[in-house]
């Protein structure tokens, strides 16, 4: 999977994240096609981690900003987490799930993120440089990227 300039929110701080699920994606890729099925486990629960981690700041970003369609956005995020982890626990029970979880995961991120998150960038961006003058003050942002990204 590629970063392309279409997948960009224009939020500095959420593109890299989403970069940063772009290249487990690739991972994941990567661990699959070498039939190593410890990497492919790894790179598993670290995409899912990561995503859980991404959901929750993105989610914060959202209600920080009063953006009105909030919980239904943590909705689509919630059932995301449940569909991965269907996942998670087939591969755990032994299948093989590399290839699908791949596809999976990048008609999700490209569709969420050009759909669904494109939806509240006009909300939370008017909010993003307020918060992000206080990240060097140790302001709402550095608190927050810090709960999620430890």
């Amino acid at each position: 999977m590629t970063w392309t300039a279409t997948l960009e929110t224009g939020i500095e701080v959420i593109d890299a994240q989403h970069r940063r699920i772009v290249d487990y994606i690739n991972e994941l890729e990567t661990a699959q096609n070498s039939h190593d099925r410890g990497a492919v486990g790894h790179v598993l629960d670290e995409l899912v981690d990561y995503t859980v981690s991404h959901f929750g700041f993105e989610e914060s970003l959202q209600e920080e900003a009063g953006y009105k369609y909030a919980k239904p956005h943590k909705r689509v995020h919630d059932l995301f987490i449940k569909r991965v982890d269907e996942y998670v626990q087939r591969y755990r029970g032994g299948e093989d799930v590399a290839a699908e979880v791949h596809a999976m995961l990048s008609n999700w991120l490209i569709n969420h993120i050009q759909h669904d998150d494109a939806d509240y960038v006009s909300a939370v961006k008017a909010n993003v440089h307020h918060l992000t003058t206080n990240h060097k003050e140790g302001g709402w942002l550095a608190r927050t990227l810090k709960r999620w990204f430890r």
